[in-house]
């Protein structure tokens, strides 16, 4: 009798281990960006028909699609382009592609790596402050439950996000953070474009692994901004989107 008692007393243990909730504080998580050319076009040019517009449409597939990995350690994450899409090869490079993002969460610093029309910039400031509104809306992202978040940044840009509090750290992908938990998954409907975890692997990171980048003209957001402006203010439309997206 005593032997089946503690059978099963160990068996209850076992049960409620198994079923505590894994709280992660390092790892690398695999993001698919995924970019709509074809909205973008429609967006820029509206509605009315346009020859170059239609010859663009052909030319390049509806969604360009890339891979970037975030490596995380407590509070100190590095965003940077994980495996290559080969079909990518053959497109027209866009803004924020070779990101390199290095984020410490408790000092609220950034330091960013971009390179924008063959130029490369070092970007050095604070972690962009996201006034999030957190919902009860939930959604499961490369096997963990998410909650959504929504917000506004640069003015006029909507963010929807989504993050896992089973992950500590509370960065994301690119410059988004500020949320009880790693943000798993980022969309941008207006801008047409979105970030989504497709694996999360739980592995040793060291401070070796996460080196904040050191190449290029260092300057910080409204500098780039400034500098962008200058360049672009004149391309109506695209010269905008192509801002905004160098400076998510």
């Amino acid at each position: 009798m005593r032997t089946i008692l503690l059978f099963l007393l160990i068996n209850i243990t076992l049960k409620a281990a198994a079923q505590q909730p894994v709280y992660l504080t390092e790892g690398r998580i695999e993001y698919e960006k995924r970019f709509n050319a074809h909205a973008r076009l429609d967006a820029i040019y509206g509605s009315n028909e346009s020859t170059w517009k239609e010859m663009e449409k052909k030319r390049q597939p509806k969604f360009k699609i890339s891979y970037f990995d975030l490596r995380f350690h407590n509070n100190t994450t590095l965003y940077a382009p994980g495996r290559e899409n080969p079909d990518n090869a053959r497109l027209r490079p866009e803004p924020a592609e070779d990101n390199i993002v290095y984020s410490d969460l408790d000092k609220q610093e950034s330091i960013a790596q971009k390179t924008i029309f063959e130029e490369i910039f070092l970007v050095k400031d604070s972690t962009r402050s996201i006034r999030w509104k957190i919902t009860d809306e939930k959604r499961n992202i490369a096997g963990f439950d998410c909650r959504r978040a929504n917000a506004v940044i640069m003015d006029s840009v909507y963010v929807v996000a989504f993050y896992t509090d089973a992950i500590v750290t509370p960065g994301g992908p690119e410059s988004f953070s500020g949320l009880p938990g790693m943000i798993l998954g980022v969309a941008l409907p207006y801008e047409h474009v979105t970030w989504f975890a497709t694996k999360v692997l739980s592995e040793s990171v060291s401070t070796a692994n996460l080196k904040a980048p050191s190449k290029g003209k260092k300057v910080d957001n409204k500098t780039l901004f400034e500098t962008l402006n200058k360049s672009l203010k004149n391309w109506g439309s695209y010269g905008m989107a192509f801002i905004t997206a160098s400076l998510l």
